[in-house]
């Protein structure tokens, strides 16, 4: 890691920590938490946040795919960065309208990199993934703001897809206070 991004994943940790109560959908509750939209709502921030996505990219990626919500800003600066057109991934199709669960009708056949805010366990990637394909194009890589331990990269080599983080915490001891979010 350079010194330059040493110093940005310092930042995006400083500003989207927060220190307070946190519940995770499966009922633990945390004392901090991380909220991405601290960073996507700070515009150089965010530039800077999507430069470093961009550079975890592999090189054969088509597409950049959003995941709902917390990806969709940081794929929108990935693709800003880049040039390459970006993909939107609902959790479920909608109900009404087009009723799609992918939006931005990425070509057939394209390779895409899944982005997000937090990667923990991998499901919510799994999901995307499954989505994906089911819509004609190839997954090859989940690229995050934060991977926090878990079990996301066991989950999603079985797949064929690769993680990696701007701040890779599987990498390096936590931070303390640093909840599983």
């Amino acid at each position: 890691m350079t010194a330059a991004t040493t110093a940005l994943a310092e930042r995006v940790l400083a500003i989207g920590t927060v220190t307070a109560p946190y519940s995770l959908p499966t009922g633990e509750l945390l004392s901090s938490y991380f909220d991405e939209y601290r960073i996507a709502a700070d515009p150089e921030l965010l530039a800077r946040t999507g430069q470093a996505l961009a550079a975890l990219l592999p090189a054969d990626v088509d597409v950049v795919a959003g995941l709902e919500l917390g990806g969709v800003p940081f794929a929108l600066a990935v693709s800003a960065a880049t040039g390459l057109p970006a993909a939107l991934v609902r959790k479920t199709a909608r109900p009404y309208g087009a009723r799609l669960q992918v939006e931005g009708r990425p070509r057939t056949g394209a390779r895409v990199a899944m982005i997000d805010d937090v990667i923990r366990s991998g499901r919510q990637i799994t999901v995307s993934a499954s989505a994906l394909r089911q819509a004609g194009t190839l997954p090859i890589a989940a690229v995050a703001v934060i991977v926090r331990p878990g079990n996301a990269r066991a989950l999603l080599r079985a797949h064929d897809i690769t993680v990696s983080g701007v701040v890779d915490e599987t990498q390096a001891p936590a931070r303390p206070g640093q909840g599983p979010t």
